[in-house]
């Protein structure tokens, strides 16, 4: 069995649903996990301590180690709140997994500036207020693990959902951006895109909806979490019992060093319609060389990371 021994975790949106699950598979393997929820609505309106304080208690009740905290990370000081409250109870953090979200399904015409800014300010600036006082913790010890949520609705869009797909493909570019700076550092950073039958998801997946209990992603984000786990940068799709890696590619194109308007309008719908990938790139650059790959005097100087 994976063992947590010794290990702290911090989990927000861990009062319900996913992060719950989160909360009491760590803390049944050993970690002492911090439990943030500030009990508001899928919407973000109200709050409440209820939440956070019942799965605290379930979790100590079943013999686990568990505080509960309410701060918000929809602000820098409630992001760094919920990493001190860690240190406080327990010293040290290990792991961190921003889980808290809200969402507000609406046509792109009906979305407002509140609407904008109340979602990515949970989702998307909520999380550099978490990682953040996380980060100089992780690099101060030499080892840490990030996992981020994101969605499937972020990589591949969905009507009604401009904004949480925006942030959610933002929390994205973040993860894959950490991974590569917190190599150095032994810091692991993952994003998990969940599938799961939540307060969010509502009625999303119809008859599907008992094949996809937050205990089925829970299983990946616990390996994920492991220290022994070896993965980075990845975007990980899981949910039912299946996880899969989601990848961000680029297929053969068109390439013709005088490349035209005219060319491009007759050669984008067929690049468009190739869905056969030759490369994955693991950073920007990566994508740059597929270009410099097309000059043959540039054979011998590949693109670096910078």
């Amino acid at each position: 069995m994976l063992s947590f021994e010794g290990q702290v975790a911090v989990i927000t949106g861990a009062g319900r649903g996913l992060g719950a699950a989160y909360a009491r598979e760590l803390a049944r393997r050993g970690a002492q996990v911090v439990v943030n929820d500030n009990g508001t609505s899928v919407s973000g309106d109200d709050r409440s301590p209820a939440p956070a304080e019942e799965v605290a208690g379930e979790i100590n009740e079943a013999g686990g180690v568990a505080v509960a905290n309410t701060d918000s990370v929809a602000d820098a000081a409630g992001g760094r709140a919920v990493i001190d409250a860690a240190i406080e109870a327990f010293g040290r953090i290990d792991i961190l997994i921003h889980n808290a979200g809200i969402g507000r399904a609406k046509w792109f015409a009906e979305v407002s500036l509140a609407d904008l800014e109340s979602v990515l300010a949970v989702h998307l600036i909520g999380a550099f207020h978490l990682i953040t006082p996380a980060w100089e913790r992780f690099v101060a010890q030499g080892s840490g693990s990030v996992i981020t949520t994101t969605s499937a609705v972020g990589v591949f869009g969905q009507r009604r959902s401009s904004v949480y797909a925006a942030a959610k493909m933002g929390v994205i570019g973040l993860t894959r951006t950490l991974a590569q700076e917190g190599a150095a550092h032994n810091i692991r950073v993952n994003a998990i895109a969940p599938v799961a039958a939540s307060r969010m998801a509502r009625d999303v997946y119809q008859h599907l909806t008992p094949m996809v209990p937050p205990e089925r992603v829970a299983a990946a984000v616990v390996a994920l979490a492991h220290p022994d786990c070896a993965v980075s940068g990845e975007v990980i799709s899981a949910g039912g019992g299946r996880i899969s890696r989601l990848v961000f590619g680029a297929n053969q194109g068109y390439f013709s060093p005088g490349l035209t308007a005219e060319e491009a309008a007759v050669e984008l719908p067929r690049v468009c319609g190739d869905s056969e990938l030759i490369a994955v790139p693991g950073c920007a650059m990566d994508e740059v060389d597929l270009i410099r790959r097309e000059y043959p005097e540039l054979a011998d100087r590949p693109m670096l990371p910078r």
